[in-house]
């Protein structure tokens, strides 16, 4: 599959969806919320996602494309994060 993303990008891409999974308490959730399939985010990583992500968590997409959100360390239940 051809992406616009790096490989790296994806992966941060995923890592943030996750997040917001552990936070809004499912994918479907998740899903209803960034106005996508729950397949769409569960498995894919693309540029539209990645800029609704960011939307949503009101941060920036570069925060997403490159991996600071969320930040490393911070709790997907809580959001406390750790120096």
């Amino acid at each position: 599959m051809i992406s616009d993303l790096t490989t790296e990008e994806r992966a941060h891409v995923r890592a943030a969806a996750q997040f917001l999974r552990a936070r809004c308490g499912g994918w479907r959730e998740v899903a209803k919320a960034l106005r996508f399939s729950t397949d769409t985010v569960k498995k894919r990583a693309t540029p539209t996602l990645a800029l609704r992500i960011a939307r949503l968590a009101g941060v920036g997409v570069d925060d997403v494309l490159e991996g600071r959100f969320p930040a490393p360390g911070t709790c997907p239940h809580c959001g406390h994060t750790t120096p």
